[in-house]
Formats: structure tokens, C-alpha cells, sequence
């Protein structure tokens, strides 16, 4: 079984609304009237959709996604399930170890079935977020990926120009954990443990990418 948590790229898809995130375009360039066949240009971000942060993205000098180690977005995954929490909550260091459980994998997938705020301007200002000693801790246990169904990890309040610039993406980024951000159906995955396949595009000099994010369930798994 294959759960597609992957946003569909279209125009009108929710960007962050600034001007270093460009909205889609596509346009249609061949026609099977004229050309005999079709084919499309597309204008999309690198933080577009359903997509990877590079450490790049925050770290001066750092890795870039053409660079970056393929497992890291293939494997063994936890959703951590958190759709009881209300808006803007900080997750704490605490509230991470009692959720997880024990002998869990390298990647963690927070559910906050925030994607049911999509094309709402609260999808960026309200969504729970992960509090810096959490982030520490993720990468002190050797996570190597953490993924989420909301647009990033950080206190919406810690972006630019605040006190703390986006501080738990330079915590994650910097130690080259992946961030997988903007997934999308979350509540259909039956079970706790599964692998999480999320490829980023090869993009030369990329900061991120836009990716194919799936859950395969084994067969015959059931919710745990």
C-alpha cells in the first residue's frame, strides 16, 4: 500500500507569501494542434509544495541538495501523532521522548493534520512547532530526517527580523538533519512505523527541492 503525501503542483498552490518564494506558473508550449504533442513550462521555488530544506537554506556554506546523502529520504519512518494539541503550542523536549516510544527510527513525521488549513493564512501563523532543546535532542539521538504536515519547525513568531531567526532550522539544517515540510495526508497512514520515500530533485546549488513524498505500508500492517 502506497499513501501519496505529496501537494500537487499547480498555479494558485499556497507559497509563502514573500517575494523570495515565487508562486507557480505553468504554461503550455507544445499543442497537439500545432506541434502534435504537449509539453509545459513550469515557474515553481525551490521551497515549493512538498519539499526538502537543504542545509543550505540557512547554513552559509552548507551542503547543497544535489550534494546531500540519497538515504536520508528513503527509510524506516515514525509518525508521531499530535492533532490533540491546540494551535501554536511549543512541543517540548518532554512531550517528543513521551510520544516517540522506544527503538524508533532515524526519520520522525510530526501529524498535526495541518494540511486542513491549507489556503488559509493561518497555515503559516498558528501550526504547533518544535521548541529549540526538542530540535538539540533530535539531533543529539542521531535523527536524520524530520518531516511535518505544516509549512517548517520553527515558531511562526522566529522568522525574519525577529529577535531568533528561524532557530530550529539552523539547529537541524546545521547538524544536516532534512527537513521535509508541507506533507499532506498524514491522517491516512493505518500505522505507526512505515518507510518514507521522499526523493528531492537534483538541482545544482540547490537550498531544496520539490519532492515525491509516499508512505509504503507493508502488507497486512494495521494501526499501532
Amino acid at each position: 500500500m502506497i499513501v501519496d503525501l505529496t501537494m500537487t503542483l499547480q498555479e494558485g498552490i499556497m507559497t509563502f507569501p514573500v517575494h523570495w518564494h515565487p508562486v507557480v506558473e505553468i504554461t503550455q508550449l507544445g499543442r497537439f494542434h500545432v506541434e502534435g504533442r504537449e509539453t509545459r513550462k513550469i515557474v515553481l521555488g525551490t521551497h515549493t509544495g512538498t519539499h526538502v530544506d537543504a542545509p543550505r537554506h540557512f547554513v552559509r556554506g552548507g551542503t547543497t541538495i544535489e550534494h546531500t546523502d540519497l538515504d536520508l529520504y528513503y527509510g524506516p519512518a515514525r509518525l508521531l501523532d499530535f492533532t490533540d494539541l491546540p494551535e501554536k503550542t511549543e512541543i517540548t523536549k518532554g512531550m517528543l521522548i513521551e510520544r516517540i516510544g522506544t527503538n524508533f527510527p532515524q526519520r520522525l513525521v510530526f501529524r498535526y493534520d495541518w494540511d486542513r488549513k491549507l489556503d488559509s493564512l493561518a497555515y503559516y501563523s498558528d501550526h504547533p512547532f518544535l521548541s529549540e532543546e526538542a530540535c538539540e535532542w533530535i539531533v543529539a539521538n542521531g535523527i536524520c530526517l524530520v518531516g511535518f504536515d505544516a509549512p517548517m519547525p520553527d515558531n511562526p513568531l522566529n522568522g525574519r527580523g525577529a529577535k531568533k531567526d528561524s532557530p530550529n532550522h539552523t539547529i537541524l539544517l546545521g547538524a544536516g538533519v532534512a527537513i521535509l515540510e508541507y506533507l499532506v495526508n498524514l491522517s491516512q497512514i493505518p500505522v505507526a512505523d512505515f518507510v518514507l520515500s521522499a526523493l528531492p530533485l537534483k538541482i545544482a546549488e540547490g537550498d531544496g527541492a520539490p519532492v515525491r513524498a509516499v508512505a509504503i505500508i507493508e502488507a497486512g500492517k494495521t494501526l499501532t
